[in-house]
């Protein structure tokens, strides 16, 4: 089933559909809820590799839907320290619960600052808008 459209107000959000739970010096990563929407149901994840190191406004993973293959852009930058292996084999969760189980990523940032860049929940549900 999929998720309810919600745009958490805790997350920071990336102008290309990601959000960033940050806690300290590590982060979640996902997509949105309007990304997950837009690609429809999700049949493949590939993620990076656990010691990677991703960075800001670059791709880091890719997402397969009966759409179209699409890339995952960092919010942040940072190493890769644990991949959601639950989306790696259930792709689908993405749909059902983007901010809960369908989680991407877990990385230390390399640049705390970066998260100054991002966007609320407000300035997001606008984008979203406008898209």
């Amino acid at each position: 089933m999929a998720a309810t459209e919600s745009y958490p107000a805790e997350l920071k959000y990336h102008a290309e559909h990601d959000w960033a739970r940050i806690d300290g010096e590590e982060a979640v990563l996902g997509i949105t809820w309007f990304a997950q929407d837009a690609l429809g149901d999700l049949v493949h994840f590939e993620p990076p590799s656990t010691g990677d190191t991703i960075t800001k406004d670059s791709a880091y993973a890719e997402v397969e839907s009966v759409k179209a293959v699409s890339d995952v852009i960092a919010p942040l930058s940072g190493e890769v320290l644990e991949v959601n292996q639950k989306v790696t084999d259930e792709p689908d969760l993405v749909n059902e619960d983007p901010y809960g189980d369908g989680w991407l990523v877990r990385i230390r940032l390399t640049d705390p600052s970066e998260a100054g860049s991002l966007l609320d929940a407000d300035a997001y549900k606008q984008v979203v808008a406008d898209s």
